[in-house]
């Protein structure tokens, strides 16, 4: 074992609808970590330390089609005790020298957990608590975007009736549960009829939910890693946006890194990315999504504080386009939250 290896926890799975990504995502990460010298327990939030065994069992998995229902999630916390604070800041997770948070969406990527361990002093990548919280809810961070001078296409927060959306954004629209990712619970509405029902499907996975227009045209994602805007990437998938689906089925889209820019279209997403970054307080590493309008700007979606690792995930193809490998990129990242505590106690 190397003399600087880490003792690292890895947070993974939880009890979002993002469950599964998230299981794939921490799996992909210890065995990465491992391959670096480092000791690795892997920790489930829903149910406690997880086994050699069963990582390996998640890592020859296919990830569905579409994410867990809302039911099977509730089932899940019932028999696990739900996700709690015994299992985020447990022995295995106290005993750690870092807690590599691979959690998706819900308590995992809000805040809750960052906050958690500020309380028990366990440095953990990625976003704080607050960044984390803020970059999670869309309304706040395209507020912010806005401030920072990064593009976002108008929006409002339901309720709103059919009449004021025609008015203010036209159709069509997107309509998304304010704090969620990997496009669940998401809608394009090119009718009006259709406007109520999306705006009731969003609203079964947040308490707020956003009406977007919608912005036709290529999509593209930066990766910012530390201080560094890493190439851009362009996401083609076969649907007519990037859901669920396309994110996490081989075949279903394809993604090219770098991607196919003007010299001065990819030194202004960098830019803007990085804008992004600084507006929503981030640290560490984190995804910046946008649509490239017809009018030619860049319009940002969203900030993905802790984004997919998994074999089809968008960070490590950006990383590779850079000549930085999965394993590197793992040690990077956790190597960096280190220091950054280190630096933060000091």
């Amino acid at each position: 074992m190397p003399a600087d290896a880490l003792r690292i926890a890895v947070l993974l799975g939880g009890t979002s609808a993002e469950r599964d990504v998230s299981l794939m995502s921490g799996v992909r990460i210890a065995a990465a970590l491992r391959e670096r010298g480092h000791m690795v327990t892997c920790v489930d939030p829903a149910t406690g330390p997880m086994t050699v065994a069963a990582e390996a069992a998640i890592l020859h998995q296919a990830i569905a089609t579409a994410p867990p229902s809302l039911e099977a999630l509730a089932a899940l916390a019932a028999a696990g005790g739900g996700f709690g604070p015994e299992h985020v800041t447990g022995p295995a997770v106290r005993a750690a020298d870092l807690a590599f948070l691979a959690l998706h969406g819900g308590a995992g990527e809000d805040g809750t957990v960052q906050a958690l361990l500020d309380l028990v002093g366990v440095p953990y990548t990625g976003s704080g608590h607050l960044a984390s919280a803020v970059a999670m809810d869309k309304d706040i961070s395209k507020i912010l975007f806005r401030a920072a001078g990064v593009p976002t296409a108008d929006w409002l927060m339901a309720p709103a009736t059919e009449s004021r959306v025609l008015s203010t954004l036209g159709l069509p629209v997107v309509v998304k549960p304010s704090k969620q990712g990997s496009t669940v619970g998401l809608t394009v509405v090119r009718d009006g009829g259709q406007l109520a029902p999306a705006i009731a499907e969003a609203g079964r996975y947040d308490d707020e939910v956003m009406i977007e227009r919608f912005v036709p045209g290529r999509e593209f994602t930066v990766t910012v890693l530390g201080s560094d805007a890493l190439p851009p990437g362009e996401i083609i998938p076969v649907h007519e946006i990037y859901d669920y689906e396309c994110k996490y089925t081989a075949g279903m889209a394809r993604e090219e890194f770098p991607a196919k820019l003007e010299e001065r279209q990819g030194a202004e997403i960098r830019r803007l990315a990085l804008a992004a970054f600084a507006a929503l307080k981030l640290r560490g590493y984190a995804r910046i999504d946008f649509r490239l309008g017809d009018d030619g700007v860049f319009y940002c979606l969203e900030a993905n504080t802790l984004p997919g690792m998994t074999a089809l995930s968008l960070v490590p193809q950006a990383a590779l386009a850079a000549g930085i490998g999965f394993d590197e990129l793992c040690d990077r990242i956790a190597r960096s939250a280190v220091r950054s505590n280190a630096g933060a106690a000091a």
